[in-house]
């Protein structure tokens, strides 16, 4: 019979044979996950023996799912972002380390201001930066918009299982074309959009381009269409002295201040990710 560290060190001998080089925090994830269990609990549990035969089980066809290249984040069904574990899976981009610039600086941006403010997340997704400024600013009301009504499915079951739905709201809302007024106006918009190019996507890793959902990656031929529709259209929605807060992806940061400059805004500030890269830009209007 099996302890669980006996299936934990089999799970990442498997990971690592199939090339997955971070083979031993994923193989404590799909362990920790399927047997229902945190990993600090499971490193209490690890010289316990294994009986359930569904966790054992489970572990087996996560593991599968993760050597055929499905990302761990859907295989799990969830990914933490900010402190906070999210529902996912494939209508939904990744949380990435990278987003956590961009709900950062936002959150500070929001967190200096003596009022009850308004936060607007374009292109929402798994609503990862609206419900982390919720979580972590209290007196700002979030509106969570997205085009994909598969998408702002997954939002709306994370602002319930978060218990932040007195905070949130969640609209349909399509970031390339003009804004209903009903929306109201926003201390800060903050987007996270589509900004892989049209002809990269396919150059793109398996894990991405074959799970990820395309409406979220593709930006149009440069990769700037949404930046540019959004600084058109969008900021009619902002306070005076609001600010938009993008993400941008590798080299692209340039371009998108001079769209954000072309449209009247202004102290432009540049925020790097862990890696060094130009990866959030704000500006005020």
């Amino acid at each position: 019979m099996e302890t669980y560290n006996d299936i934990y060190l089999k799970t990442r001998k498997t990971l690592k044979a199939a090339g997955i080089e971070s083979s031993e925090f994923e193989a404590k994830l799909i362990v920790s996950s399927a047997a229902g269990r945190s990993r600090a609990e499971m490193l209490a549990l690890s010289k316990i023996y294994a009986t359930d035969n569904d966790v054992k089980q489970k572990i087996e066809h996560y593991t599968k799912r993760r050597v055929d290249g499905e990302p761990l984040a859907y295989v799990l069904g969830e990914w933490e972002f900010y402190g906070i574990n999210l529902t996912v899976n494939e209508n939904v981009l990744i949380p990435r380390t990278d987003t956590e610039v961009l709900a950062k600086e936002v959150i500070g941006l929001l967190s200096r201001k003596m009022w009850q403010t308004r936060l607007l997340d374009l292109c929402c997704g798994s609503g990862a930066i609206g419900l982390a400024v919720a979580a972590n600013v209290r007196s700002t009301r979030v509106v969570m918009a997205d085009i994909s009504e598969d998408a702002l499915a997954i939002s709306r079951e994370n602002m319930l299982s978060t218990g932040l739905s007195r905070n949130i709201t969640v609209v349909e809302a399509d970031a390339l074309g003009s804004p209903q007024s009903l929306l109201g106006n926003f201390d800060v918009i903050a987007c996270n959009p589509p900004y892989i190019p049209t002809d990269v996507i396919a150059t793109l890793g398996s894990s991405v381009k074959d799970y990820e959902p395309i409406i979220a990656l593709d930006g149009g031929k440069d990769g700037l269409k949404y930046y540019r529709a959004v600084c058109e259209n969008w900021l009619v929605l902002l306070k005076p002295g609001g600010h938009l807060a993008f993400e941008c992806g590798i080299d692209q940061s340039k371009d998108v201040q001079h769209i954000m400059k072309s449209a009247g805004l202004k102290d432009l500030r540049v925020y790097k990710d862990t890696l060094g890269i130009e990866r959030v830009i704000t500006g005020m209007l």
